[in-house]
């Protein structure tokens, strides 16, 4: 059987999702907590990577089952062996064709920046401003990057001719709760830092150090250099993943 896992981490403590030999990631912990359930190694495939530092509500993996347990039976074996800060939200039995990366048709994420930096407990999540943002020129400049574009200037990316970086965001939201901004991301997929390199722009837009025609510009240009900012990991979430 394929089974279909939908994961919740705390990215903090790791160096990321993937399999790494000089560093923990999140991908190493669920393999080895599978392999003390089936008594074998087991490979999962995750919807994408997320990086060092970053949060997850609904990271989406795959794995072949190869014993007779039922779906429900995972998640309580799994959260048994799986530390606090990396919770199983739920499995089932995919079709055979079901691939965590490849059957993906869009991804959420989140990312939070809060005005309150005297909260000790904020740095772990969310990122902190010093100063008042212009929600009206982000929402102008945000507009810029909404559609299908090539990202190249948003991105850390090696580029390479056999892998695309024309991008659709369909959706970018930005919104002030509380203490904190919001912004929220979907698109059929994105490139490495994508989100955060927009996310970092669209601040520093707010901040009026740049104005939302530097978007536009910066996109078309299609280049690795233009782009110099880059929000930090711990205010990124993948918030869902869709099939």
């Amino acid at each position: 059987m394929i089974i279909k896992c939908t994961v919740a981490y705390d990215g903090y403590n790791y160096a990321g999702w993937q399999k790494q030999e000089n560093a923990l990631g999140i991908q190493t912990i669920i393999e080895e907590a599978l392999e003390k359930i089936q008594k074998s190694p087991v490979e999962i495939v995750a919807s994408g990577r997320t990086d060092a530092h970053v949060h997850a509500l609904g990271q989406v993996f795959h794995f072949q089952s190869e014993i007779a347990m039922q779906p429900w039976q995972y998640v309580k074996a799994m959260n048994a062996l799986l530390p606090q800060d990396i919770r199983i939200q739920s499995a089932e039995i995919a079709p055979e064709d079901f691939h965590a990366r490849f059957s993906c048709k869009s991804k959420q994420y989140a990312y939070i920046a809060t005005y309150d930096v005297t909260d000790p407990f904020a740095y772990r999540y969310k990122a902190p401003l010093y100063q008042k943002l212009d929600m009206e020129k982000m929402l102008e400049a945000a507009s810029y990057l909404i559609g299908e574009h090539d990202f190249t200037s948003f991105s850390s990316s090696r580029i390479d001719s056999r892998k695309p970086r024309i991008k659709n965001v369909c959706m970018i939201e930005i919104r002030n709760k509380g203490k904190d901004v919001h912004f929220l991301f979907e698109g059929n997929g994105f490139l490495r830092y994508q989100v955060r390199m927009m996310t970092g722009t669209l601040i520093e837009v707010g901040k009026q150090k740049i104005q939302p025609l530097d978007v536009q510009h910066m996109l078309l240009e299609k280049n690795k250099e233009v782009c110099r900012y880059n929000a930090p990991p711990q205010g990124l979430y993948l918030m869902k993943v869709r099939y």
